[in-house]
């Protein structure tokens, strides 16, 4: 019995096609639907983390009425919101389709990896992938600053 020697297209095209099979595996994987089980932080339906009463989001100045920015809330990005003059809202910045740190554009969040757009006043889902709204942080609004409630 003689064994045969594979040659080396033989062994190049076998190492291309489970290097294939691997990458389509891992992208099919980041573009699954999420089950909304998911607990750790990052991913997406991650609950946020309560931050401190009363600590300083930002100045209601910073933000223009009808538009939303980038802020940081107990160490993870979230968006801060100005509806109104006088009033503020404030979401996790985290997309609960995949977990990507969407961005604020006028009045529009925008999620860089699947292309969701949430609304920047109010955190609602206004194109998909993305089925669920961003998580409310609560906060007021402290004189010229938004705290957290």
């Amino acid at each position: 019995m003689t064994a045969e020697t594979p040659t080396r297209r033989t062994v190049l095209t076998s190492g291309v096609a489970v290097a294939g099979a691997a990458a389509g595996a891992v992208a099919l994987a980041a573009c699954g639907t999420d089950s909304g089980n998911s607990t750790s932080s990052g991913s997406s339906g991650a609950p946020v983390a309560p931050a401190p009463s009363g600590a300083t989001v930002g100045a209601l100045s910073e933000v223009p009425v009808g538009q939303a920015k980038s802020v940081t809330v107990s160490g993870q990005p979230a968006i801060l919101a100005r509806p109104t003059d006088t009033t503020a809202a404030c979401f996790s910045a985290i997309c609960t389709h995949q977990g990507c740190t969407v961005a604020p554009s006028g009045g529009q969040l925008n999620c860089p990896c699947h292309g969701s757009v949430f609304n920047a006043l109010t955190g609602a889902v206004e194109k998909g992938p993305a089925e669920r709204p961003l998580p409310s942080i609560p906060v007021k609004v402290d004189g010229s600053n938004v705290v957290t409630a």
